[in-house]
């Protein structure tokens, strides 16, 4: 806190008028950055409705990259129901589409877990994936494979292409279409959700 408000030139307890501590203000900037992202409850197309979703997600990752690990790892010491309503109205449009979609509750939740699970796993590997000397011209270099005995990582210089080849958009809707397939055919397997 007291650095935040260094930055901001104030004083640190100016800071405690607008959050009384360190957790309630990351909650904030959660709430602020997921205000971003949105479910309409009631779209036709609830497999249409993941997919803009998992884009609108990335877009926000893609420009608020420091705020990931807030996403992803942040212990939330806040009680679901204690939280502001921005950080906990994604869930329940999310739930409230699904189970329009003949979900149970129940599953609904685990899809949304399985959802946001694979979209930070994502995030996290894009942001990984980021090569430092893109100017660089060979694969090898680009990718610093040369600090890395080719005998002991052979499979790692013969991907060298592939490698700085990490198209993260590609890669998204590859890997969406397999958790909505797999959400497809959880759905089919089920009898019809009773609300």
């Amino acid at each position: 806190m007291r650095r935040l408000a260094q930055a901001l030139d104030r004083e640190a307890m100016t800071l405690y008028r607008y959050a009384p501590n360190k957790a309630a203000l990351l909650d904030g900037v959660v709430e602020l950055v997921l205000s971003d992202l949105s479910v309409d409850p009631a779209a036709a197309d609830w497999c249409q409705e993941l997919g803009e979703l998992a884009e609108k997600y990335q877009e926000l990752v893609l420009g608020h990259p420091h705020v990931l690990p807030l996403l992803v790892t942040l212990p939330r010491a806040t009680p679901l129901g204690m939280r502001p309503i921005g950080t906990v109205r994604l869930l329940e449009d999310f739930i409230e589409l699904l189970t329009r979609a003949g979900f149970t509750h129940s599953d609904a939740l685990h899809a949304y877990r399985l959802f946001f699970g694979f979209l930070h796993g994502h995030a996290l590997g894009q942001l990984q994936e980021a090569v430092q000397n893109a100017d660089e011209a060979a694969d090898q270099l680009r990718l610093a494979l040369h600090q890395l005995p080719r005998e002991k990582f052979p499979h790692l210089h013969a991907l060298a292409n592939q490698l700085s080849a990490y198209d993260g958009a590609a890669e998204l809707h590859e890997g969406l279409e397999m958790v909505i397939t797999g959400l497809r055919s959880f759905l089919s397997g089920r009898r019809p959700a009773t609300r």
